[in-house]
């Protein structure tokens, strides 16, 4: 069952004049003073309605959605719908917050883990093992180690030769070490078994090493390296989501904005009507306003 509200809105002014009109059913004497006090007593009472076009009262859908658009829940308050307002204020906030929070976390975890890869993993370490004659030869047969200087004469590692070697030596490097400080670098060292050899709790150059499928010979700060990188990349997927809810949340509420504004306008209807007392021989003109809602 539809509920109506009705509001009358009676403006505060009048205007009257005076028009010669005829009287019907009036006894009159001829004496004015007398008459006038009757036809006072006969009052006409005339009603003229017209349909109002209020487009002050009604809701832009388009507008609705826009505002909607960049601030949710803009739209909703705008159409008078202030329960979902809330709900998309609050959805909206929410998000904000969560991505905020899990992009600080992962920001301090990728400082966290990369101390710890500065501190425990050494590409000097890994470059050693890999031109050590015994693992070269080991991983492929005919390689001839001279045709690469993969250190300086400083100690330092020729990052490209380095890179070179692991081509050559073949599927057992699956990967090439990026240069330092990268995110890759980063990445790689701990998620291939080929870079297990650079952990400091390996060993040296002369420690054999196999890869083996369940990964059960990787060093213990090879796995634990491992884990708190993947902390960081959780995190940072919470934060990528919570942007998600804020973009979808914006088109949603856009979308229920619009359509809000469009039940609103359903809902309303207006009417201006001008009211006519006839007092005597005066006629008094009233503009009066009426308001339908249904709720």
């Amino acid at each position: 069952m539809k509920n109506y509200l009705m509001i009358l809105i009676v403006c505060p002014f009048s205007f009257a004049y005076s028009q010669n009109i005829e009287v019907s059913n009036l006894q009159l004497s001829g004496v004015l003073a007398l008459d006038s006090k009757v036809s006072s007593v006969k009052t006409q009472h005339t009603k003229y309605n017209s349909p109002l076009e209020d487009n002050a009262a009604k809701k832009s859908p388009l507008l609705a959605a826009g505002l909607s658009l960049i601030l949710p829940g803009a739209g909703e308050f705008y159409s008078e719908s202030y329960l979902k307002t809330a709900i998309f204020l609050a959805v909206e906030a929410a998000a904000i917050i969560v991505g905020l929070s899990y992009e600080k976390k992962g920001d301090d975890q990728t400082i966290d883990f990369q101390n710890f890869a500065d501190k425990h993993w050494s590409v000097i370490r890994y470059a050693k093992w890999v031109t050590n004659p015994v693992n070269a030869k080991k991983i492929k047969a005919d390689i001839n180690l001279s045709n690469y200087n993969v250190f300086f004469a400083n100690g330092k590692v020729n990052w490209n030769e380095l890179n070179k070697l692991e081509s050559d030596l073949g599927s057992y490097f699956s990967h090439r070490l990026p240069f330092y400080g990268e995110q890759q670098y980063y990445e790689l060292i701990g998620k291939y078994p080929q870079y297990n050899v650079g952990w400091d709790d390996f060993g040296d150059e002369n420690t054999p090493f196999e890869y083996k499928a369940d990964r059960s010979n990787l060093t213990k700060k090879f796995v634990y390296y491992s884990v708190e990188r993947g902390k960081a990349n959780d995190y940072y997927n919470v934060a990528s989501k919570a942007v998600l809810v804020v973009f979808a949340n914006h088109i949603i509420s856009a979308v229920d904005a619009a359509w809000s504004a469009h039940s609103f306008n359903k809902n309303i209807q207006m009417q201006a009507t001008l009211e006519k007392f006839q007092s005597g021989f005066t006629s008094y003109y009233y503009p009066q306003l009426n308001l339908q809602y249904r709720f």
